[in-house]
């Protein structure tokens, strides 16, 4: 186990913000997760937990504690079960995934991040989510000071959303379980239009499983979507914003705006969301309040290829990337009685 002291985290994130951490541990084993975790409960020292660094914003303060860079390794594939260690690069374990010919992660190609992050988020992409095929979590509970497993219903997924999120001080993800699927080379149905016109097939319709990484690839290539350190366009967290669910009345109020803002016959767009509820674009949202791509003055801009993607364009703090998302939630709320809300996980700030 290694460790620093006064230790920059900036380099730890694909935004490159943020100050440095008081004590950086970096673990390469569950034990040395697990006792770097007690070290800082015991000792009532404020801990940060880092992966991939793919979704966080860190204060130009940096953090007053001890930061746990979890760099733990392991890919064991029996069948068509999964194991990942929490400190595997999930684009990695996607490519094993589809080299080994099993489906039902192939879309979520080009994720940057760690496996460890992937069911705190539940993470998803061109119509998949970890959580159809999460079977189980192995993580340290912090309240009882074991380690635990954690079926797929105990982890209380939704969108973008799990019970890991809603007690983010509880558990330490150690290795995470999943159940793929045989399907002779083919990908899992494809669900996303996007994705289907793209492959020049039918939502629900199969490909190979090697079409179906590539194109997502592609796709999110051409969004700024996959790391690049010479494409400031990545230098981001990905979609900055999540998209909007909101009650049929929330919803009609809503299209309401839109129609007085863009004219009679404007359509939002409009997903299922459950019962009562219906999903629109973060993305729509942000171009439509007048937040183009390429939005920006300064060094913290919207992305030239995408507008839910907020970036550094290589001088940015972390204010001024602040200083944009609330410049975007403004004007959006402003033009459609929207707000909206921050994907990524904030240190020391707050939007």
């Amino acid at each position: 186990m290694q460790e620093r002291h006064d230790a920059p985290l900036a380099p730890l994130t694909t935004f490159r913000l943020g100050g440095p951490a008081t004590r950086l541990v970096t673990a390469t084993t569950d034990a040395e997760v697990i006792d770097a975790v007690r070290e800082a409960d015991d000792s009532g020292t404020p801990l940060l937990l880092i992966g991939g660094g793919s979704n966080l914003v860190i204060g130009d303060k940096g953090f007053d504690g001890t930061a746990l860079l979890i760099a733990t390794k392991g890919i064991e594939l029996t069948g068509t079960r999964l194991e990942l260690a929490a400190g595997e690069v999930w684009t990695d374990a996607v490519a094993r995934t589809v080299d080994a010919g099993l489906a039902g992660v192939e879309c979520l190609a080009g994720i940057p991040g760690s496996a460890g992050a992937t069911p705190i988020q539940n993470v998803g992409a061109y119509g998949q989510e970890v959580s159809a095929t999460i079977t189980h979590v192995i993580a340290y509970d912090r309240v009882t000071r074991d380690t635990v497993t954690l079926t797929n219903a105990d982890c209380a997924f939704s969108y973008r959303h799990s019970r890991f999120k809603v007690d983010p001080d509880r558990y330490v993800v150690l290795r995470v379980r999943f159940e793929l699927e045989d399907a002779g080379g083919l990908s899992a149905p494809i669900k996303y239009a996007e994705t289907a016109r793209a492959l020049g097939v039918e939502p629900g319709d199969r490909v190979p499983l090697a079409d179906a990484r590539a194109t997502v690839l592609k796709l999110r290539s051409g969004k700024g979507m996959v790391l690049d350190p010479d494409d400031h366009d990545t230098w981001s967290a990905g979609s900055f914003f999540t998209n909007p669910i909101l009650a049929d009345a929330d919803f009609a109020a809503f299209h309401a705006r839109v129609r007085r803002h863009l004219g009679p016959d404007a359509q939002p767009p409009a997903y299922p969301a459950g019962p009562g509820h219906t999903k629109t674009s973060a993305a729509w949202l942000i171009d439509k309040a007048g937040f183009t791509k390429g939005y920006g003055t300064g060094p913290a801009r919207i992305s030239t290829k995408h507008t839910l993607a907020l970036t550094n364009r290589g001088e940015a703090t972390t204010e001024d990337l602040l200083a944009l998302a609330r410049e975007v939630v403004a004007g959006v709320h402003r033009t459609f009685g929207v707000t909206l809300v921050n994907e990524p996980v904030t240190v020391g700030v707050t939007l």
